[in-house]
């Protein structure tokens, strides 16, 4: 997986350059990901605990789904793709909402000593299942799970409750508190 290329993009999403996966989280370069937040008709968001053997932090409180947008892919394709494998949800185009587009870091992951640097794109969907229909296709990572929290708890949470949760830290930042009340709105 180290060894898989990855664009290099700017600012504004430009593919400047590629590099292997490796490098670019060693040296924190910007690259493409996305984020698909699933989110019920009651303004609930629905996190992914990510598995104890993740690359990057590992049993923490993440999005939906998400991953790196590979060489080829559109953003679109790389948001259905990381859906079907991590929740095992099979959706159209069409059940995609654009949210925003945010740049974050590059910031250090101090279990893995990475460098990250995301372009992310974000994107919603109303899920109108049950939380114990999300199921990962393969256990890769030692075994994700879902929780669910109302958008309002979310914003209310103070520092130590998010860390006691296990919460990915540049998830509660302004940035992304934003991006919780664009979906609420939905």
């Amino acid at each position: 997986m180290d060894n898989e290329f990855l664009n290099i993009v700017d600012e504004q999403g430009n593919v400047i350059g590629k590099e292997t996966r490796y490098k670019i989280h060693r040296e924190g370069l910007l690259h493409k990901i996305v984020h698909v937040w699933f989110y019920t008709p009651d303004k609930e968001l629905i996190f992914q605990r990510r598995g104890r053997l993740a690359e990057t932090h590992p049993n923490e409180l993440d999005a939906t789904a998400g991953g790196h947008v590979e060489i080829g892919q559109s953003d679109i394709q790389a948001a259905l793709e990381e859906v079907k494998e991590e929740t095992g949800t099979l959706l159209r185009a069409e059940g995609l909402v654009p949210i925003a587009v945010e740049k974050f870091g590059p910031g250090r992951d101090e279990a893995t000593g990475t460098f990250n640097a995301h372009l992310v794109m974000v994107f919603g969907h109303l899920f109108r299942g049950k939380l114990e229909d999300l199921k990962a296709e393969s256990d890769e990572d030692g075994g994700i799970s879902f929780e669910i929290f109302p958008v309002d708890k979310i914003l209310a949470l103070t520092e130590a409750e998010a860390e006691k949760k296990g919460f990915i830290p540049a998830l509660l930042k302004p940035k992304y508190l934003e991006i919780y009340k664009k979906i609420k709105k939905l």
